[in-house]
């Protein structure tokens, strides 16, 4: 009985200790959840009712109202005199909709965890918010709750599950009032962003809270930080729940569990603080674009490139594909995210649970990236060695008669090396008998490391 007695005291202190209160200094102390930096990959969704016109990008609507030409003149060309964007909503249909397909997909792409736009700038919420009448997915559309469907079946693959939230609305005229008062009003903070936030957390439970919409107006008039110390102390996700920077005009790269900074954010660097490179498949756009070219598709080495600098630098990637109104992600997303979990299933181990190395890129080789885990260091090889011998620089020191390289894929036989001139040079085998494709890892395990 005292040792039940103690456990509970214990409990409670923590407990006490962990409150957070409502400003940055105490809610930046806040450790970042365990599993966040250990998964390393995610998928990111944009889709929504941009996703009926699919021209220009997801700011479709913004794009329309600010008079840019070509959507002018596609709006024009074919849809009746009076058309508004609110009309794009009954076509956005998502008949084929299958989020247990998509589950599989995201699944074997390799990813550990999900990222769907609830709501972007357009305001039309992708679950039946009761704070969004008539203009939820629920209400107009494909009536069905989107959000919950694919919240049910990304859980099924064991993957986590986030969710985007953009603060601001376009043209909501509460919005619209609290700007032309200069912020010093907080209506549509109060009755819609707060509430709506909650309803998300509440319901769905998402381990990732990705925030958006931020930039015209500072954290105190969105109330990030109450929220925020709600979100750490008292919802059902306090324990596990990732934030980005994004929650104001004066927050981003500098407060938040992790930092975006800015979209497809690479520093190729190490960074200080957890970070996150947000970026997408389609060079231009976030959401789907039917006149996207093949030449606007990252191809798969550009996105193992991409991956492995954010990996070593200490970030985290979350790649970003746009389903079509129709529900289905096309054959070139698709084939992307394969080819990545094709690759991920050899060289992941340098990826997964990874921490970065005391040096980053090589220095005498361009095109090597470096990882660590435990005793191990891993290097990223973007291009075949030519003559099959790599030279490294910076990896040097690890060497010793008791070192061991292997090529991942190829465990089987270690690979020889000799040093000469500070220099270590790997001997490859030939490309042909090699498993992996597209870049290559090397693990080096030594006892001097």
């Amino acid at each position: 009985m005292a040792a039940l007695w103690v456990l509970l005291f214990c409990g409670i202190v923590t407990q006490t200790v962990a409150d957070y209160e409502a400003n940055w200094d105490s809610l930046d102390s806040r450790p970042l959840p365990d599993w966040y930096d250990k998964a390393k990959i995610g998928i990111f969704l944009h889709w929504g009712v941009y996703s009926v016109p699919s021209l220009g990008n997801e700011w479709f609507w913004s794009s329309w109202v600010g008079g840019n030409s070509e959507i002018v003149n596609f709006i024009e060309k074919n849809y009746p005199p009076n058309w508004t964007y609110q009309d794009f909503a009954e076509q956005f249909t998502a008949e084929f909709y299958d989020p247990y397909t998509w589950a599989d997909l995201f699944k074997n792409s390799g990813a550990k965890y999900v990222v769907l736009t609830s709501k972007h700038h357009e305001g039309y919420a992708m679950w039946p918010s009761k704070y969004s009448y008539s203009w939820n997915a629920n209400d107009v559309g494909p009536h069905r709750d989107l959000l919950g469907d694919l919240a049910k079946a990304v859980r099924t693959k064991d993957l986590h599950f986030g969710l985007y939230h953009s603060l601001l609305e376009w043209y909501h005229p509460l919005y619209e009032d609290d700007k032309a008062n200069n912020w010093a009003t907080s209506n549509f903070v109060d009755s819609k962003v707060i509430p709506e936030m909650k309803e998300l957390i509440n319901t769905y439970e998402p381990e990732v809270l990705w925030s958006d919409g931020n930039w015209e107006s500072p954290d105190t008039y969105w109330k990030a930080t109450e929220f925020l110390a709600w979100l750490y102390n008292e919802s059902p996700v306090k324990d596990v729940v990732v934030s980005n920077d994004r929650w104001g005009s004066n927050t981003q790269c500098i407060h938040g569990d992790i930092y975006t900074c800015n979209d497809r954010y690479n520093p190729g660097v190490l960074q200080p603080h957890k970070w996150e490179n947000a970026m997408t498949v389609d060079k231009n756009s976030w959401g789907y674009r039917r006149t996207a070219k093949i030449s606007d598709i990252l191809t798969i080495h550009e996105l193992i490139e991409t991956l492995t600098q954010t990996i070593s630098c200490g970030g985290n990637i979350l790649i970003n594909v746009g389903p079509t109104k129709e529900g289905t992600i096309v054959p070139i997303f698709q084939e992307r995210l394969l080819q990545l979990g094709t690759w991920l299933g050899i060289n992941g181990d340098a990826i997964y649970e990874s921490v970065p190395w005391s040096v980053q890129n090589d220095t005498l080789t361009s095109g090597v990236w470096y990882t660590s885990k435990d005793s191990d260091v891993y290097a990223i090889v973007l291009n075949w060695p030519e003559g099959n011998v790599l030279n490294l620089g910076a990896a040097t020191p690890l060497f010793s008669s008791s070192s061991e390289v292997i090529l991942l894929g190829n465990e089987d036989q270690s690979l020889t090396w000799e040093i000469s001139d500070d220099k270590v040079s790997i001997t490859f085998p030939d490309q042909a008998a090699v498993m992996s494709e597209w870049a290559w890892v090397i693990k080096i395990t030594s006892a001097s490391h």
